[in-house]
């Protein structure tokens, strides 16, 4: 028998956003080219740093107040994607990366461009890459299915009928606002306040990752085993005292399908025709991988 510990496992999220749709307008006053920062009216709440987002113009018409350094082939075009930071005033800054936006830094900006008319956009919220979430000290799923009773008269016995199956948990992690490499605990305090685009979020619940095994069992080396969920955030707590690590606490429920996942085997990767890996959009580091079976 092997023991295995639970300190070795981890949370991984990936932002999600079901209506994260708005349409507004940029405005030629919207621009300040020299603080690299743009406006366009919406509600409080709707845009997290962080956020990947897809700006679409509306019209047709080239988002000619994007610099060339925010395209990859520096071609400006109606629609493109990019990561966000938010400022206190609704402001925004455009980047290249996750990690710079967290940042917001004036230097590691996309530059911006005057422009003569204004440009009416539709802002979709899109986020491809599941990141480590920070400092978690405990995380709890519950699964359960619904028992139907279906006994008829005469029967001796009760008889149930296996019905639908639901899910729900708790995740705790050190309260953070600002880590560059994985999401922080203050993000899922955010998360519970979209009341725009709603608070569901994916997760990867890992029971074991890889490069962990047990003495004696190294043939497990690699191997993992992980929870693949769907869920929103129904209760979040933030506990604060004078003579403990600040702490986060939030309860979910699931929305979707619970798969218990194993991987036992290295990942296959879809190729391209000149055999190189696929890569995800924003995101060079992470490569689209083929599905396996559980």
């Amino acid at each position: 028998m092997s023991t295995y510990l639970g300190a070795y496992g981890r949370v991984a999220l990936r932002r999600k956003s079901d209506e994260g749709e708005k349409t507004s307008i940029v405005n030629t006053s919207d621009i300040n080219v020299t603080a690299r920062r743009f406006s366009f009216d919406f509600e409080s709440g709707f845009l997290i740093s962080g956020d990947e987002v897809e700006i679409t113009s509306t019209n047709g018409a080239v988002l000619e107040f994007v610099g060339t350094d925010g395209w990859a082939d520096a071609t400006k075009r109606n629609s493109g994607k990019w990561f966000i930071f938010v400022d206190d005033l609704g402001g925004i800054r455009l980047y290249n990366t996750f990690a710079a936006s967290l940042d917001g830094e004036l230097a590691n900006a996309i530059t911006l461009s005057a422009i003569v008319s204004d440009i009416p956009i539709r802002v979709k919220v899109e986020n491809a890459s599941s990141r480590l979430l920070g400092a978690v000290t405990s995380y709890e799923i519950n699964t359960s299915r619904e028992a139907i009773d279906v006994t008829a008269l005469s029967e001796e016995f009760r008889n149930q009928y296996s019905g639908l199956m639901s899910g729900s948990g708790t995740i705790s992690c050190h309260w953070d606002y600002f880590n560059t490499s994985a999401e922080t605990g203050n993000y899922l305090l955010q998360l519970i306040l979209r009341t725009e685009v709603g608070s569901e979020f994916d997760a990867e619940l890992f029971v074991k990752t890889e490069n962990y095994a047990p003495a004696g069992q190294q043939n497990e080396l690699n191997n993992k085993i992980y929870y693949s969920i769907s869920g929103v955030i129904t209760n979040a707590a933030v506990a604060f005292q004078p003579d403990a690590v600040v702490e986060v606490t939030a309860d979910f429920v699931t929305t979707g399908p619970i798969r218990l996942r194993t991987g036992t085997s290295a990942l296959s990767y879809l190729l391209q025709e000149n055999d190189d890996r696929l890569e995800l959009e924003q995101d060079a580091s992470s490569y689209l991988a083929l599905e396996q079976e559980d």
